[in-house]
């Protein structure tokens, strides 16, 4: 099972390593990554895998919400299924 995570803010040293730190440390691999920096702003679009997630989904959500917010970024988390379900419609 895949999930999208989104991180965007303000562009500051150190977003990249803190997002993939949290990634890893509940066992989501990243697959894909996208990130550019427009002026000031960083955004940055991870594909994630979360077969060996460590912890049910929207624990993992709201962890990686608060370690965006800790750092100052806004940092949100989609399972694949959304995306599947918008297709549909």
């Amino acid at each position: 099972m895949k999930a999208v995570v989104t991180v965007i803010g303000k562009d500051k040293v150190g977003i990249i390593a803190m997002a993939s730190r949290e990634c890893a440390r509940f066992g989501v691999n990243i697959i894909d990554i996208s990130q550019t920096v427009m002026r000031e702003y960083f955004a940055m679009i991870m594909l994630v895998e979360i077969d060996n997630l460590a912890c049910d989904f929207s624990s993992f959500a709201s962890a990686m919400k608060t370690a965006g917010e800790e750092s100052g970024v806004d940092i949100r988390v989609m399972h694949e299924d959304i995306f599947n379900t918008m297709h549909k419609i």
